[in-house]
C-alpha cells in the first residue's frame, strides 16, 4: 500500500490538471477519454520527473524518513501533487493541440 498510494495521488492530481487544461482549451473540443488518459499518464510522469529533479542529495535520518513515508502524509507531498497536476496539465495540453492540428 505504501507504493500504491503515491501513484493514486499522482493519477488523481494528473486527472484534475488534465481536466483544467481541457476546459481552458475548448477550441480543441476533446472528449473525456483523452483528457482522463492524458491527465493520468502525465500525472505519473510529471511526478516522476519532478521527484528526480528535486530528490537526491544529502544524508537523511532513517527514522525520520520512515515516519515521513508511512501513511497518507508521505503520499501527499510536493512531488506527487504539483508534479502530478503539472504533468497532467502539460500532457493534456499537448494532446489537445495535436488533436486540434489534426482536424485542420
Amino acid at each position: 500500500m505504501e507504493t500504491l498510494l503515491p501513484i493514486i495521488v499522482q493519477v488523481v492530481t494528473g486527472i484534475i490538471g488534465g481536466q483544467a487544461v481541457g476546459a481552458a482549451l475548448q477550441q480543441a473540443a476533446m472528449s473525456q477519454l483523452p483528457k482522463l488518459l492524458g491527465g493520468a499518464i502525465g500525472g505519473v510522469g510529471g511526478a516522476a520527473i519532478l521527484g528526480s529533479l528535486l530528490g537526491g542529495g544529502g544524508a537523511v535520518d532513517p527514522a525520520a524518513a520512515t515516519a515521513a513515508v508511512q501513511g497518507l502524509g508521505g503520499a501527499l507531498n510536493l512531488n506527487n501533487i504539483v508534479g502530478g497536476a503539472g504533468g497532467g496539465a502539460i500532457l493534456t495540453g499537448i494532446i489537445g493541440l495535436v488533436m486540434n492540428a489534426m482536424k485542420k
